[in-house]
């Protein structure tokens, strides 16, 4: 039965990278240029809303997580507040969310690597993947060092980048674009150049930047020592959202005017360009190309453990929850890279729209994976109320702070539905629902006439 059972090898730098790495991604070193295009210095405003909603989300998960020892994800949360067919939906809907990351991520690497070298992109793409499964394959402990070491790659960029614009501040630098000053932020247009239509609009891509904070959940199951190490990540979280998303977006924008930006490259490679270093633009292309490997590796390592634990349940065939001789669900991590390596077939069927369809589905998704995650809380506090007055990692302002959240989500699924390049996305995603829950109700029957058939053997 232990060899059954995954493995806690997770320390808490390897947590707390995690919770880095699920809160830096391809969303802020390339979403951002469309994001800023949308909204223009109002983005800010849009990623600190965003941000604070998503730590809200994060801490009820985390106080889900330590009420009950025998939690390994938000599968197994559902399952006890809303029962097993919404934690079937969930569990399904969040590898879901991973692949869809996964598949614009591989598909980013092999395009980051065509700086460097003209080589079709497929095959970097391939070459990530295997390398990323051979590693998986492994130990839990390799994942986590993976994370560790890409995730402070990006700390390191943005600590640079910050430093740099304080630097050009105080000298009063000048690029090609302007002078570097505070009155870029409103100098061109107004912190709402495009009015709050265009502020609303960047809603989808700032959700999608944040998606993966909820991976500290992912890998609770595989954490040291859960009641110290998860709090700890959460907590932290707000902080690093004001430091990595609001600090690099003002640096952006102070150095870069926001109309001097490109909504197809990353602003991150076009401001350390204007900063003067000559192989600046080799160096955060090596950055990106890292960040886009990191994404695809937590794609890989929470899709192989929510195909894990739907096995464990007999959600899933039973195959995908059993683990090698390292601890690792092997036959899950097969599938799983197997289906992300599909992405690079999207985007040559559709290569302009590939990657805005797939962030949309994976915003979408979610949104209803952290939407869940507060109904279940919710659902926790009015069941529970002795857990919840003796918790040790208590949510605050619940239920309220719920209500609110929720209505964001709402508002922003809204605002999709009206946006002409997201609104076919949001149209599609529910067939994904339908489904899974017609695979569930399916499943139902097929059980119960097994039962039925086994019952009338017996008599």
């Amino acid at each position: 039965m232990a060899q059954q059972e995954l493995k806690r090898d997770l320390a808490n730098r390897h947590v707390q990278l995690i919770a880095i790495g699920g809160t830096i991604g391809t969303g802020l070193f390339l979403g951002s240029g469309k994001a800023i295009q949308l909204a223009g210095p109002s983005i800010v405003f849009a990623y600190l809303i965003v941000g604070i909603a998503v730590f809200f989300v994060m801490r009820a998960l985390g106080e889900l997580l330590l009420s009950k020892a025998g939690y390994q994800s938000f599968t197994d949360i559902a399952e006890d507040y809303l029962g097993p067919r919404i934690a079937f939906v969930t569990g399904w809907t969040y590898w879901f969310c991973w692949i869809m990351t996964a598949m614009a991520d591989v598909i980013a690497v092999g395009v980051y690597v065509q700086y460097w070298f003209h080589i079709p992109q497929w095959i970097p793409a391939v070459i990530c993947l295997i390398i990323l499964l051979a590693l998986n394959l492994l130990t839990v402990k390799n994942f986590g060092e993976l994370e560790f070491w890409f995730a402070l790659i990006k700390v390191v960029t943005i600590l640079a980048l910050i430093a740099i614009g304080i630097v050009l501040l105080v000298i009063g630098f000048k690029t090609e674009s302007g002078m570097v000053t505070v009155k870029n932020m409103w100098e061109h247009g107004g912190i709402f150049p495009h009015g709050i239509t265009g502020f609303l609009l960047s809603f989808q891509m700032v959700v999608f930047a944040f998606v993966g904070v909820e991976l500290v959940g992912v890998s609770a199951a595989e954490t040291a020592n859960p009641e110290k190490n998860i709090p700890s990540a959460i907590n932290k979280i707000p902080l690093r959202i004001l430091f990595f998303y609001v600090g690099a977006l003002i640096a952006l924008l102070c150095i870069n005017p926001w109309t001097g930006l490109s909504p197809s490259e990353s602003p991150f490679v076009k401001t350390f360009s204007l900063v003067g270093i000559p192989v600046a633009a080799g160096i955060i292309n090596f950055v990106v190309l890292t960040s886009a490997a990191s994404a695809c590796n937590s794609g890989m390592f929470s899709t192989s453990r929510i195909l894990y634990n739907l096995g464990k349940k007999d959600q899933a065939p039973s195959q995908y929850a059993k683990l090698n001789k390292n601890h690792v669900p092997r036959n899950a991590l097969f599938v799983s890279t197997l289906v992300i390596s599909a992405g690079a077939l999207l985007s040559k069927l559709v290569p302009e729209q590939a990657f805005g369809i797939v962030t949309t589905i994976s915003a979408i998704c979610f949104i209803w994976v952290w939407g869940v995650i507060l109904i279940c809380h919710l659902r926790y506090k009015r069941n529970h109320p002795q857990l919840h007055a003796s918790s040790k990692f208590k949510a605050p302002f619940t239920p309220f702070v719920n209500y609110a959240v929720l209505t964001l989500f709402a508002v922003i699924l809204l605002i999709m539905l009206v946006a002409k390049e997201t609104r076919m996305a949001l149209l599609l995603t529910p067939v994904w629902f339908v489904l899974l829950f017609a695979l569930y109700a399916g499943r139902g029957k097929r059980e119960g006439s097994h039962g039925a058939a086994v019952k009338n053997q017996q008599s």
